[in-house]
């Protein structure tokens, strides 16, 4: 897992440091789940949509169409992890959408079709049913969520 937002906050991991890991991680066969998102004043100053552009832009758009086949991308909105806010399945949704749009026009529908997106902003079961059920989201990046087993099986169970 590359670009988790709580390394990029405590660990000041930047786009430059993660085209690093990413292209490490290509050369030694592994498939990197890479994260993007924004906190809470990006999302209420309605900055969203460039913050996760820019963030896809530079850490990954460096890459071949072949190259970036091989990454996994879980959008997690920072501001929905652990504050008790969440973010509803319509926004969710409409950020995929936006992030497999942004893969379009970069390497064309086929890539972005293919490229799973996760959502990883405190899917639970009483939300993943609805979150799974959108066409742009692929799956999630289960956290805490998956600590209880219930818990992760009612996730497990709505997908």
């Amino acid at each position: 897992i590359l670009g988790h937002s709580e390394r990029r906050q405590y660990y000041g991991e930047t786009s430059e440091i993660l085209k690093e890991k990413v292209a490490l991680a290509l050369e030694n066969n592994l498939t990197p789940i890479f994260c993007i998102g924004e906190v809470l004043a990006e999302r209420e100053d309605g900055s969203y949509n460039e913050v996760v552009k820019k963030q896809i832009e530079e850490a990954l758009f460096h890459l071949s169409a072949e190259e970036f086949g091989k990454i996994i991308l879980a959008y997690e909105p920072v501001w929905a992890i652990g504050t008790g806010k969440t973010a509803t399945p319509e926004q969710a949704e409409d950020m995929h959408a936006h992030i497999r749009n942004l893969i379009a026009e970069r390497y064309g529908k086929e890539v972005a079709d293919n490229t799973p997106i996760l959502y990883g902003g405190s899917c639970k079961p009483s939300n993943a049913k609805e979150l799974f059920a959108k066409p742009d989201i692929d799956g999630g990046l289960i956290g805490g969520a998956a600590l209880d087993a219930a818990s992760f099986m009612g996730i497990v169970t709505a997908f």
